[in-house]
């Protein structure tokens, strides 16, 4: 199936990926031209590659679908991703990742500020560097960085997991440094594999939250 969104546009390629039409297709789509809103609210089971750039919330709210971006993405990339693979094969503006509650995201190059803020689940990992406050109050899921951290990394940060192999240039409040254990480096090591991604473990360092802000028991946080 094949979308040249200069003649179609995008309301269109949506309204076929929520259709379960889609289901178990390979759509391959023409001309994005950094257009906003491409691949959103994909629902089944299909594969989407996008040939260039895309504007603002693509493949957001993504459920099942393995996308791929072949170029550069802008803001919002992936936000409120349920489930599925979101791959950028460039860079990824600001909070790509938002919200997210499930699947996999890979960003093949840089990510801008706020990646990942209020986590939910998601799995991110990042080829290159990221922006500053990254994993702002991110609840659950993992951040895998392998270039460097800018500033306030991990602000607020609940009970996410970030592993960075260059350097965090600072810490938000109450995100520090932990010991990489054997289950860390397992994690981790799934994590790199998953994206394709392939470098030496012992490079990286474990971030997460103290747990001085906390006002309920973490043995109980799925209670609440």
């Amino acid at each position: 199936m094949e979308f040249d969104l200069a003649e179609t546009g995008v309301r269109e390629l949506n309204r076929f990926l929520h259709d379960t039409a889609s289901s178990g297709s390979r759509v391959e789509v023409g001309n994005p031209s950094g257009r906003h809103n491409i691949a959103v609210g994909a629902m089944h089971g299909c594969t989407v590659r996008i040939n260039g750039h895309v504007g603002y919330y693509c493949a957001g709210m993504n459920r099942n679908a393995d996308i791929v971006v072949r170029g550069n993405a802008g803001p919002g990339l992936a936000e409120n991703m349920m489930s599925g693979t979101v791959r950028v094969q460039g860079n990824a503006s600001q909070y790509c990742g938002a919200t997210a509650h499930g699947g996999l995201l890979v960003v093949e190059g840089d990510a801008s500020a706020r990646c990942g803020i209020s986590l939910k689940g998601l799995d991110i990992v990042v080829g290159g560097s990221i922006g500053h406050m990254s994993a702002f109050m991110a609840q659950t899921g993992r951040l895998v960085v392998c270039g460097d951290a800018a500033e306030s990394l991990g602000d607020s940060i609940y009970e996410a997991r970030i592993y960075v192999r260059g350097k965090a240039a600072g810490l938000g409040t109450d995100c520090i440094e932990k010991p990489m254990e054997g289950e860390h480096f397992e994690e981790l090591g799934e994590l790199l594999d998953r994206a394709g991604m392939s470098h030496p473990m012992r490079e990286f360092r474990r971030y997460g939250s103290a747990r001085r802000l906390y006002n309920f028991d973490v043995d109980n946080a799925s209670a609440y």
